[in-house]
């Protein structure tokens, strides 16, 4: 069961879905932006931090023994984004970014617990731009900023913004207990996953 926009408050009220800093307003207002504006989401936005990939002949090996985090890390190059300086996302190019907002879905107040997707913005797809395009689910008992993989098939370059809405995020209703398995990138500290 997907929750509507005012059930993901009462979610958030109940702290069964724990969103720092907390999207608002809750509600619109006339000519203001609300990130509960669409029914079934909320939005998230961008945080400040990208890890861009670097070129070169190395290859991922996926089945390298570790956390594929450190083979991004190793191959990457950190941007920050101010305010007034936004990174320009060319044409074909794929950099990770990850949310401002910190996600918990708690299942310390029993159940019924909370799983989430994170998905793009139809207004960002259309001008080309994916912004979560694989594994989009946020298990119960996640806590942390979430991972964009954002990429730019469009035609020109697209500017990103910290703090511009970059991703909604749909919550749903888990059926049951679930068995805790902490994911490896739990308490990541970069948008690689370190």
């Amino acid at each position: 069961m997907i929750l509507s926009n005012l059930e993901i408050q009462k979610a958030l009220d109940e702290k069964r879905l724990i969103i720092v800093p907390e999207p608002s307003p809750r509600k619109p207002e006339h000519g203001k932006y609300c990130p509960y504006d669409n029914t079934t989401s909320v939005d998230l936005r961008l945080h400040n931090e990208l890890s861009v990939p670097k070129g070169g002949t190395f290859a991922y090996d996926l089945t390298e023994p570790g956390a594929i985090s450190e083979q991004i890390a190793k191959n990457s190059e950190k941007m920050v984004l101010r305010r007034d300086q936004p990174y320009k996302l060319e044409r074909g190019k794929f950099v990770l970014g990850w949310t401002l907002e910190r996600v918990e879905l708690s299942t310390k107040n029993g159940l019924p617990y909370l799983a989430a997707r994170i998905e793009g913005k139809s207004s960002r797809a259309r001008c080309g731009v994916l912004v979560h395009f694989t594994a989009p689910t946020v298990h119960p008992d996640w806590d942390g900023n979430l991972t964009l993989e954002i990429v730019n098939l469009g035609v020109t370059k697209v500017a990103l913004h910290f703090g511009m809405a970059i991703a909604q995020l749909i919550i749903e209703q888990v059926f049951g207990q679930v068995l805790p398995n902490p994911s490896q990138f739990q308490n990541q500290s970069t948008p690689g996953g370190l």
